[in-house]
């Protein structure tokens, strides 16, 4: 299995670029050599729902998509990352339906969150003002085969159920299934990780010091494997240094919109702040299977800002808004917050392969090490169809592709220059053999909209020169010898 590596990861389903697991080791290999060097490949275990974030059972992979072996190969190829969900688990997994069935006489009655007895009866009203809130309600109803109804925890949606980290249960159930993920994988994400930290009186989002216990309860199994974890919290970035203070991978979800918002206004002030402030051992984005983050920016940007790049992509959305009339937010202390744009990242930028490739070539040289959603990877545009079908609001970017899809996209000149770049990424010296890797130093100007990107190491240096006035840029490559070349222009 291949450690964590300075590469390029591609984040895709094991069933969006081919049928499965097989297939997609071939159209990896056919279309995109040397491209990418690490792999998350999105739940691919049995799954009731969420596409496949319902897990019913870590034990195989979904026979659907493959066999461990199909994972097993993969990871001698890419550094390959797999998906945890320590919040919640399938209403069709083994452990909780043999508490509908047993009762108070289940060894897992205690993995569930009974409402009632978390709150000590009914939750008050501060107590629910307090609670952050997504668009459902944060319980559900079952009737066990008592006869009894419980009304337990559920964050999520309705095939997925809500588990106590701090129960004897769940902790086996944390151990045997990260130990078995962790023998074929070298990174673990944890989804929805800061969900898990419930106390009365609190969001139940990310509340210290609850939140570090948990994290070190499900690192205990891991450490003898030499497993890394990446904790996934998709709200206000200081969550994100909370969790790099500690030495954690994290993620960096404010850059999509920052990069909106300079591509949109020609100015670098909210951007170039960013790359100085942001952590370094992370991993970027522009795209993910959910979609583009907005509260992850809040006080990174002005909310005139944040408005005005909203209303850009709504705009660009066209025809999908009639589809989507509910914009995604979240609920805290009595506040509305937006929360995620649902929308291709080349849609978003108005489907304009200069600013695509600019925005791109940026993120190859922010600190950490790229992701790059396969939709992205393809400069995909919105999938209408799946809309029209009555699919949910973030299938518009989680198109199934087929191969003639593949090559089709792999023939515009927007996806070629894309995938040089990335080889680009993947095999110059100036960015750092190891992860993080390299010195970084971002400057502005000295016109308005210039941004200048500087990364070296083991003797090499790589120059991005951007203009966001015109959607411009330049790479040059310079050697120990000063030698300098010109390696990428637009």
């Amino acid at each position: 299995m291949k450690k964590i590596e300075n590469q390029c990861m591609l984040i895709t389903y094991p069933d969006a670029l081919g049928k499965n697991l097989k297939e997609m080791e071939q159209v990896l290999t056919t279309y995109f050599p040397g491209v990418i060097g690490g792999l998350h490949v999105l739940p691919f275990y049995p799954s009731s729902g969420d596409r496949g974030f319902a897990v019913i059972s870590y034990d195989q992979v979904d026979p659907s998509f493959g066999t461990w072996e199909d994972i097993d190969r993969l990871a001698d190829k890419y550094y390959v990352m797999a998906d945890f969900m320590p919040n919640h688990i399938s209403i069709r997994s083994r452990e909780f339906q043999d508490y509908m069935q047993r009762g108070e006489k289940s060894p897992y009655k205690d993995m569930f969150i009974d409402w009632y007895r978390f709150w000590g009866g009914k939750p008050s009203e501060e107590d629910y003002r307090l609670l952050l809130k997504r668009s459902i309600k944060p319980y559900q109803d079952f009737l066990r085969a008592d006869g009894k109804t419980v009304r337990l925890w559920k964050t999520f949606f309705s095939e997925q159920i809500d588990v106590d980290p701090f129960s004897a249960a769940t902790q086996e159930y944390y151990d045997r299934n990260l130990k078995r993920i962790a023998s074929h994988v070298p990174l673990i994400r944890f989804d929805a990780f800061a969900y898990c930290s419930k106390r009365k009186g609190t969001s139940c989002f990310f509340v210290d010091p609850e939140i570090w216990q948990i994290l070190e309860i499900g690192m205990k199994p891991l450490r003898a494997a030499g497993a890394e974890i990446l904790p996934e919290i998709h709200d206000h970035y200081s969550y994100q240094m909370k969790m790099a203070e500690k030495g954690y991978w994290v993620y960096d979800f404010a850059l999509p919109m920052l990069l909106l918002h300079s591509l949109e206004t020609g100015r670098t002030d909210r951007l170039k702040r960013w790359l100085d402030l942001c952590p370094r051992k992370q991993f970027t984005t522009l795209d993910t299977h959910d979609g583009i983050g907005v509260v992850d920016v809040e006080g990174l940007m002005t909310d005139e800002e944040i408005d005005a790049v909203c209303a850009q992509v709504e705009f660009y959305r066209g025809e999908a808004k009639q589809f989507d009339k509910y914009p995604s937010a979240v609920v805290m202390n009595g506040k509305k917050q937006r929360y995620q744009l649902s929308c291709t990242y080349y849609d978003a930028c108005g489907s304009d392969d200069r600013a695509y490739l600019l925005a791109r070539a940026v993120q190859l040289f922010a600190p950490g090490i790229p992701q790059i959603y396969y939709v992205g990877m393809l400069a995909g545009s919105n999938d209408l169809e799946a809309l029209r079908h009555g699919e949910e609001r973030r299938s518009i970017n989680r198109h199934r592709y087929t191969e003639e899809e593949i090559r089709t996209a792999c023939d515009r000149d927007v996806v070629r220059r894309l995938l040089d770049l990335m080889r680009f990424r993947n095999e110059c010296p100036a960015f750092g053999a190891a992860a993080p890797g390299g010195d970084f130093r971002a400057e502005e100007g000295p016109a308005e909209g210039q941004l200048t990107i500087i990364r070296c190491s083991r003797g090499v240096k790589a120059v991005l020169k951007a203009d966001f006035r015109t959607k411009g840029f330049v790479i040059t490559q310079e050697n120990a010898d000063g030698e300098k070349q010109e390696v990428f222009r637009q």
